[in-house]
């Protein structure tokens, strides 16, 4: 089983990229982030037309998560739990059937959290603290679990380019990147981590200043697997190449095979 995660940037403006990419990788399921269109205007067919069924969680003109899987959901969660009155579209959860056991997979677009002294970065804190409080009721399933999305934390200096660079970012504060370390010590396997250690692995290069050209990037984009699902996981990798298409996502998308 193939799952994917890509941060699509407006699926209405990226959808000739998303289904040329969907027909060259073949996910067995694609999880996008900031979609960025309400339920009812997701192209949910062009999808279907390749054989997804489609789950979207949106929001108008901003974040939104869907998940584009071949097997169908027997267990569908929109919303991460904790605060009733949070309207930002940025989690959605599913669970499909494996050949063997069930496979829980969580979408998630996780706050920004810029710019630093307003009210941005404490909901970006308190997110990941909800975020947290979910993870460690779902791994006590001990199902094959997986947390994917963009995650807008850069953990490690070796995640960046430049980390001098976003030292006064919201992305790279040591609270952010504390709750990272604090939610993937409850048993989580950062999967691309495990598969490559090597410096100069990213998932985001900004429009600006020729990023993508000087790979000044950052690794922001990730997969984080329970005990059980790191146990199946045969290949994980980045499909760089996607940024250089034209119409191209500032993210690329970042997949783990599993067996299934």
């Amino acid at each position: 089983m193939k799952i994917a995660s890509w941060n699509i940037n407006g699926v209405k403006a990226r959808i000739e990229t998303a289904i040329a990419w969907l027909k060259e990788a073949d996910p067995d399921m694609a999880c996008f982030q900031e979609i960025k269109s309400v339920d009812e205007n997701f192209p949910k067919e062009a999808f279907e037309e390749l054989g997804y069924h489609v789950y979207t969680h949106g929001q108008k003109g901003f974040n939104g998560v869907a998940i584009l899987s071949k097997r169908p959901a027997e267990e569908l969660n929109i919303r991460l739990p904790g605060d009733e009155n949070d309207e930002q579209a940025r989690y959605i959860e599913i669970v499909v059937a494996g050949d063997s056991t069930p496979v829980r997979v969580g979408c998630l677009y996780l706050p920004n959290g810029n710019p630093l002294g307003t009210e941005k970065f404490p909901y970006k804190l308190a997110w990941m603290q909800r975020l947290i409080a979910h993870a460690k009721q779902s791994l006590e399933k001990e199902e094959a679990f997986m947390l994917v999305g963009d995650y807008n934390v850069i953990p490690m200096p070796q995640d960046a380019k430049n980390p001098e660079a976003w030292v006064g970012d919201a992305l790279f504060q040591p609270e952010s990147r504390g709750y990272f370390r604090e939610l993937k010590n409850l048993g989580f396997t950062d999967a691309l981590r495990a598969g490559n250690d090597n410096d100069g692995v990213y998932t985001f290069w900004d429009y600006q200043a020729g990023a993508w050209q000087r790979d000044n990037g950052i690794r922001i984009d990730h997969l984080l697997l329970s005990p059980e699902a790191t146990d199946r996981m045969i290949h994980v990798d980045i499909d760089k190449h996607v940024r250089g298409w034209e119409k191209p996502s500032d993210h690329v998308p970042i997949w783990v095979q599993l067996r299934s």
